[in-house]
């Protein structure tokens, strides 16, 4: 099967949401998805790696990225936040996605090491008042340790935190995690999901 580099964004615009989740699933294994030997930044070894990034650096895996999460954020959301690097083009395709829809969510950036200049703030994006509800995302969740980060950073900050959106879960602890914090989480996709896939469009 041939990467889906050119997917028509006309098309996709006209999608239901089941076809925008498979077309997202697609993307996934395509370009995303790899087996092998590997180092997690969590320090555990795999027998497969995910690369969200390059979905979400995908201009179409971006926007629809950017709507199926926004489909799954609260209503009394006012804002999108994750951890760099892999949360940044999510936190902007869901802002924008937003946009589209007359719904202002505000996108948040948080550092992982404090600003060594100027005002040393660990969390880039407009200064929201106390108390603004706030939604986590992550591209790829393992043991849940890099969102939660992000969610002490802004309760640290004021904000009101309570739910965490991922784009894969790989089963491995992060739910588990974020429900001992009081956190709701929800994944769009599961470690599952992509080897089924993948096995279907690549055969032994």
């Amino acid at each position: 099967m041939n990467h889906l580099l050119e997917i028509d964004l006309g098309a996709l615009k006209q999608a239901s949401k089941p076809t925008l989740r498979q077309h997202l699933l697609n993307l996934l294994c395509q370009v995303a998805y790899k087996e092998g030997d590997f180092v997690l930044s969590s320090g555990q070894r795999s027998s497969y790696y995910i690369n969200g990034k390059q979905v979400t650096l995908h201009p179409q895996g971006a926007w629809m990225v950017g709507w199926l999460l926004l489909e799954q954020l609260p209503a009394e959301a006012q804002a999108v936040a994750g951890l760099t690097l892999g949360a940044d083009p999510m936190v902007t395709a869901v802002s924008m996605a937003g946009a589209d829809c007359d719904r202002t969510l505000f996108p948040l950036i948080i550092r992982k090491e404090a600003k060594g200049h100027g005002t040393q703030a660990y969390i880039e994006g407009v200064a929201l008042p106390e108390g603004t509800p706030v939604v986590v995302l992550e591209d790829v969740v393992t043991t849940g340790q890099s969102a939660l980060k992000a969610v002490e950073r802004l309760r640290g900050a004021g904000y009101q935190v309570n739910q965490v959106l991922a784009l894969v879960d790989r089963l491995q602890g992060g739910a588990e995690l974020y429900q001992q914090q009081g956190l709701t989480f929800e994944a769009l996709f599961t470690i599952k999901d992509l080897q089924s896939r993948w096995a279907e469009i690549n055969p032994a």
